[in-house]
This record gives C-alpha cells, structure tokens and sequence, in this order.
C-alpha cells in the first residue's frame, strides 16, 4: 500500500512540472492557462491535472486541443523528474473553481439585497398588537402560592 503523503507529494510535483512545461510550448493555441491543481492515483500510474484558461469558450476548446497533443511532451517530462518506474499517464481538466465562485458571489449578492430590503422594511414597522405581548397580573390579586389568584382559590374552597 502507498503512503498517502508519498501520493501528495508526487501530485504536487506533477503540478509544478507541468506549469514549468507548459511555459515551453510553442503552440499558438495554448492561451492564458494556470494549472490549478493535480491528483495521481495511490498506484502513481494516472494523473488528473486541473487547469484554467482565461478567455472565451473558443479559446478555451483551443487549450485544451493543445494540451492534448503536447501531452506525451509533457508524459515525458514528468516521467524523467520523477524517476518513477512507470510515467503516470496524463489526464486534463478543465477546473471550474471560477465559474462556482463567481455563482457564489451572485448569490452573496442577491442575500445582500433581500436582506438590505427587509433591514429597510423592519425600520418602519412597528409590532402587531399591544407593546407588552404579555398579561399583566394585578398587584391586588393576592397569589396561593400555586400561581392562581384569590378568586380560583375561594370557588374552590366554596
């Protein structure tokens, strides 16, 4: 069984390699990436390497068409770094990190709003019914000690 800090390690490695590789391709189709984040499996047989692209869908499918032909370049280059027996082979997606947080902050934003609404909405009002919700015993009537009043405890005496 593999040590799973031994796994992290080489996932963080993976990670760096491939940003440093990525810097050295030259094909026109790779746009603004940053590799966000790599998983290897406990085997060091597979990695998933997660990425981001500035940009519009267009260049967004060209990324990801050149990093799937630079991708045996890249196989390699992890492969000699870590002196593993076996290279792990290479898996790319797409990181949607930006698209969540940017579907987070909407809805931040959207709770603000309803919020600053009902803040507005609670400055004006005032309580439904009497000010004190509560009854009010008279200091007159005298208490038995059970919590009834005189009257209770005499019509039951009677």
């Amino acid at each position: 069984m593999t040590d799973p800090a031994r796994v992290r390690k080489h996932a963080e490695r993976v990670r760096e390699l491939v940003a440093e590789a990525v810097r050295t391709i030259k094909d026109p189709r790779l746009g603004m990436i940053t590799i966000t984040d790599s998983r290897i499996t406990p085997d060091l047989r597979e990695a998933t390497v997660y990425y981001t692209v500035l940009g519009d869908v267009a260049e967004q499918a060209a990324t990801a068409a050149a990093l799937d032909s630079a991708k045996g370049l890249l196989r390699s280059t992890v492969g000699k770094a870590l002196g593993l027996r076996h290279s792990p082979s290479l898996t790319f997606a797409q990181d949607s990190v930006q698209d969540t947080v940017k579907h987070i902050d909407d809805l931040i934003a959207v709770a603000r709003e309803s919020d600053a609404k009902v803040h507005e909405l609670a400055a004006h009002a005032s309580y439904a019914g009497d000010a004190q919700p509560y009854r009010v015993v008279a200091e007159d009537e005298a208490d038995d000690g059970l919590g009834r009043s005189d009257d209770v405890a005499v019509s039951e005496r009677q």
